[in-house]
């Protein structure tokens, strides 16, 4: 189906759904590789995120050597060596398995406002070919919560305070064991800077995202529900399993 610019797909399984996603994000890879040297790829790191990038590495289509890899939020606090740290979740799920032209990570550990100015230069240096996503249990994309999330906003990366919502999404995905283990503050690309992508590809499973989908796709486009922004995207798709698409 299909609502505003949204092209959305549903599978039976989670399974299908990273599989489809994952065929969908080659196919538009190999087009812009027609026309471009090389992409620039901005990958999130999610439990969600997982059977997408199994899929991903399964079909050994995409021409990793011509990829600048590149994440989408990170935890203050946490070097890319971290176990908990997202540079270490797309780094073992994916990045370490195929020979990419780059890998560049956002580390949480290093001076703020340092860290911010190096990786705004190097991202927006020259355009962002793909992005691959999830949306949060409240709406979220990146570290982009309702609190804090600007359609608007000036900076392509910034650092935030989470929601409580989205740091119980961490327990509640077994990133950590308690509440209190998570980190409150974060690093995180901007919905200017994940929507200058050329295409975006997102992949959100599970119940627990139920009431988010269906937020992003029948309530009004606002900050309330950042993830409603993905209506407007010229060339967005949405997979979904049949737990997350349960209102639709």
């Amino acid at each position: 189906m299909k609502i505003d610019n949204l092209e959305i797909f549903v599978a039976d399984t989670r399974q299908e759904m990273g599989e489809m996603a994952a065929l969908a994000f080659e196919n538009e890879a190999m087009k812009l590789l027609k026309k471009d040297e090389f992409l620039r790829i901005v990958f999130a790191s999610a439990p969600s995120q997982v059977e997408f990038l199994q899929a991903l590495l399964e079909d050994n289509v995409l021409a990793w050597d011509k990829i600048e890899a590149f994440h989408m939020d990170e935890y203050m606090g946490l070097s890319p060596a971290s176990p908990q740290s997202f540079a270490y979740f797309i780094e073992q799920t994916l990045l370490s398995k195929r020979n990419f032209l780059s890998k560049n990570f956002i580390d949480g550990s290093i001076d703020v406002q340092t860290m911010i100015r190096n990786y705004t230069a190097l991202l927006s240096s020259k355009p962002i070919s793909l992005v691959g996503m999830g949306i949060g249990e409240n709406g979220h994309i990146a570290f982009n919560d309702p609190p804090v999330a600007d359609f608007n906003d000036k900076a392509w990366i910034k650092a935030v305070v989470l929601d409580e919502k989205c740091r119980i999404q961490q327990v509640n995905d077994g990133c950590f064991a308690s509440l209190d283990l998570v980190p409150k503050t974060a690093l995180t690309l901007t919905v200017p800077a994940l929507f200058s992508a050329q295409s975006l590809i997102c992949v959100v499973p599970g119940k627990l995202k139920a009431e988010a989908v269906r937020n992003t796709l029948f309530g009004e486009i606002s900050e309330k529900c950042p993830a409603s922004i993905l209506r407007t995207h010229p060339n967005a798709k949405l997979f979904l399993d049949k737990d997350s698409a349960m209102y639709l």
